[in-house]
């Protein structure tokens, strides 16, 4: 697994762009870059399973089991992904998941003067770093927008 690094400057305080980027709605805005269905079902606290689920050619749910290693609200969020969702199934072990199980995605926020520098590190297997190196930047865009 390869570590890839994201970042932007947001004009807003930690506390909101934490609140935008973990909302309901403004989670399926700024991630619709990935996925126009993209949600998430769960709860961001720390300990906690969340699915990040979006639908697939045939409108059935699919997506990432995973669980909030660390919620530090304004300041630090880490999640593992521990699986996937496929055919309503969770699926948690096996050779579907071995490449990236245990992988994390972490959202660092640094307040400085008004404004956030939004810090986003995730572990990716080999044959999804040209999707993420292409689509995380169009999705921190997305969530700039929604925030100034």
């Amino acid at each position: 697994m390869k570590t890839l690094h994201f970042e932007t400057k947001i004009n807003a305080p930690a506390s909101k762009v934490y609140d935008t980027m973990l909302g309901k709605k403004t989670f399926e805005e700024w991630t619709a870059e990935f996925s126009p269905t993209s949600r998430y079902q769960g709860s961001w606290d720390k300990g906690s399973k969340i699915l990040f689920l979006s639908d697939d050619a045939d409108g059935k749910a699919c997506g990432m089991v995973s669980r909030i290693k660390e919620n530090q609200p304004n300041e630090f969020v880490s999640i593992e992904h521990t699986g996937i969702l496929e055919n309503g199934e969770e699926i948690v072990v096996g050779e579907k998941v071995d490449a990236f199980a245990g992988a994390l995605e972490e959202y660092t926020f640094v307040e400085e003067n008004d404004n956030t520098i939004l810090k986003v590190r995730m572990d990716s297997a080999p044959e999804w770093e040209d999707y993420f190196n292409e689509t995380w930047p169009k999705a921190l865009v997305k969530l700039k927008q929604v925030l100034e």
